[in-house]
């Protein structure tokens, strides 16, 4: 069987199971999330086990630095794990459920109600843990999905997919309702995202070149971002403890991870106060530091280029910008940034109102790390990506952004006359 063909076989299994998928009650559901969890607990071992081969495999070969952070499943992204899967038991199934009903003065009951995507279509670069959390959103919100995950954690992914199998087949839901490709050819990903009559999305969540690949080519709707350029904007107002703190956390949390600051605007008058304070922390932590004319000189560090105000590193490299004030980093964001996560450290409620109002992007914070936009730590118990696109769903989708909405018309007989 030939790439082409293998794929289409996902394809048709994938759309039989989604309406088997799209009918199991919120019961059904959770008695096979509940399930996998089980498998997950019972077979620990073996996923750290085929995740520790990918590790292996991926210094062998030279993988980055970022995206071997991001394949590494220690115990406790683990037990993460598990307690996403436990929080999306726990969510309230939105399928099915109708809102805005009104009296029309024919007579006619009119409202929305939510349904399931139908087929979703991941491709994921690394990231293990995305296979459990995919599968999981996809499956209580109704729909099957097929998942192909990146050649350097095909071990794990593997590892994971059996103990996601095991649960289905144990709550007697169809094993085809979550398929994860086995091979690592890269025509796979060409064959699942121009496959309209199985796929109804794709979501890819990796590096700038798979997402403008699939962006390019896909022949069915995509939720994506691009990139995570990302911002804290320290305004003179701001507490400088608390702000010190928030850029620390926001840049060397996690260096391989969409929603790192990248760049760091200062508001002028308080520049020589904050800056060589952070500056210091973040050398500690090998950081390398990359500034305006004002930032250079102060800290004597190197210059930034034009790009450097583009760039998402993924890396322990941090952008600092002097700006005059609120406009100008309003103004700065916008041009830049990738319309993920920006967030303004202030004292002053009036300025941050402004700043959450005028800012572009999917997320936008007050006086906390940019790290926070994430589907987990919004409470929706994971996330199936951070889409940066205005329509249908934006910032980390969870189970709502798999469903659609489709109109319902309640009658008793009712004719137009």
């Amino acid at each position: 069987m030939n790439i082409q063909e293998y794929m289409q076989s996902l394809g048709k299994d994938a759309r039989a199971a989604s309406r088997h998928i799209a009918r199991a009650t919120t019961n059904d559901k959770n008695a096979a999330l509940l399930a996998i969890y089980r498998a997950l607990e019972a077979n620990q071992a073996q996923v750290l086990a085929a995740n520790a081969q990918d590790m292996a495999n991926g210094q062998a070969s030279g993988l980055e630095a970022a995206l071997l952070d991001r394949l590494e499943l220690t115990p406790s992204r683990f037990a993460g794990m598990l307690e996403g899967l436990q929080q999306i038991i726990a969510l309230t199934d939105p399928v099915g459920a109708i809102t805005d009903l009104a009296y029309r003065p024919s007579g006619i009951q009119v409202g929305k109600m939510r349904v399931p995507l139908g087929v979703i279509g991941i491709i994921y670069e690394s990231r293990p843990n995305v296979t459990l959390e995919a599968a999981a959103l996809c499956l209580k919100s109704g729909n099957a999905t097929i998942l192909r995950g990146g050649s350097e954690a095909i071990h794990s992914n593997q590892a994971i997919a059996t103990c996601i199998q095991q649960g289905l087949i144990a709550a007697n839901l169809p094993a085809t309702a979550v398929q994860v490709v086995s091979t690592t050819d890269r025509a796979a990903v060409g064959e699942l995202i121009t496959m309209p009559d199985y796929v109804d999305v794709i979501v890819p969540r990796g590096g700038k070149s798979l997402i403008e690949r699939v962006s390019k080519e896909a022949r069915v709707p995509v939720i994506k971002h691009l990139d995570g350029n990302c911002h804290v904007f320290i305004d003179r107002e701001a507490n400088i403890s608390k702000a010190v703190i928030i850029a620390l956390n926001a840049k060397t949390h996690r260096y391989g991870v969409c929603n790192a600051m990248e760049t760091l605007l200062v508001d002028a008058p308080i520049a020589e106060e904050a800056l060589p304070q952070l500056a210091a922390l973040y050398r500690d932590k090998g950081v390398e530091l990359r500034g305006c004319i004002r930032t250079a000189t102060m800290l004597d560090c190197a210059l930034a280029t034009e790009q450097d105000w583009y760039e998402e590193y993924l890396a322990p490299v941090l952008a600092i910008k002097i700006v005059s004030g609120l406009d100008e980093a309003i103004e700065h964001i916008n041009q830049y940034g990738s319309h993920h996560t920006d967030c303004i450290v202030t004292e002053n409620y009036t300025k941050a109102r402004r700043f959450l109002a005028e800012v572009d992007s999917s997320s936008v914070m007050v006086n906390a790390s940019t790290r926070f936009a994430d589907g987990f730590e919004y409470g929706l118990g994971a996330e199936i990506g951070i889409s940066t696109d205005k329509i249908h769903a934006r910032g980390p989708v969870g189970l709502e952004g798999l469903t659609s909405q489709k109109w319902v018309v309640l009658g008793d007989g009712h004719i137009r006359g």
